[in-house]
């Protein structure tokens, strides 16, 4: 199993009031553990774009353990949970500056064609993000 890393300075436009990150940057910080997985497995979503295929969340599950606060260093750790061919688990876990577990979830997505939003099979159209896949998920 490949895990990314990915390293954020917490800006203060991404904080509250108490000045702890606001909890839908975490979605966003996701977004970014997630490119950075598909980088280091060699592919790029804007070539995919680019193809006519996008990639939705059709669910998403964050669990918030502890603040990240402004000043620190966030670091968002990313990896597949699952992959079946046609939908893709992502998790995720995001540490605090203290290396504090802060934040735990998961997003599944499926990749449709843009014109449509109908499926596809990333076995079929992409056999080499399908080989990555299955070679870098989890292991149940």
């Amino acid at each position: 199993m490949h895990i990314a890393e990915h390293q954020i300075e917490v800006r203060y436009a991404e904080t509250d009031q108490m000045g702890v990150v606001y909890h839908a940057n975490y979605l966003v910080w996701m977004e970014l553990g997630r490119t950075q997985l598909i980088r280091e497995l060699g592919f790029e979503y804007a070539q995919m774009e680019a193809d006519g295929i996008l990639s939705p969340v059709i669910d998403i599950q964050v669990s918030y353990k502890t603040p990240v606060r402004y000043g620190q260093v966030a670091i968002i750790k990313t990896w597949i949970e699952s992959y079946d061919g046609i939908r893709v688990v992502y998790g995720y876990e995001i540490f605090n500056g203290n290396q504090d577990l802060a934040v735990t979830g998961q997003s599944s997505h499926v990749c449709v064609k843009k014109e449509s939003f109908r499926p596809i099979s990333i076995k079929r159209l992409f056999p080499e993000w399908h080989e990555a896949y299955e070679k870098n998920k989890k292991l149940v």
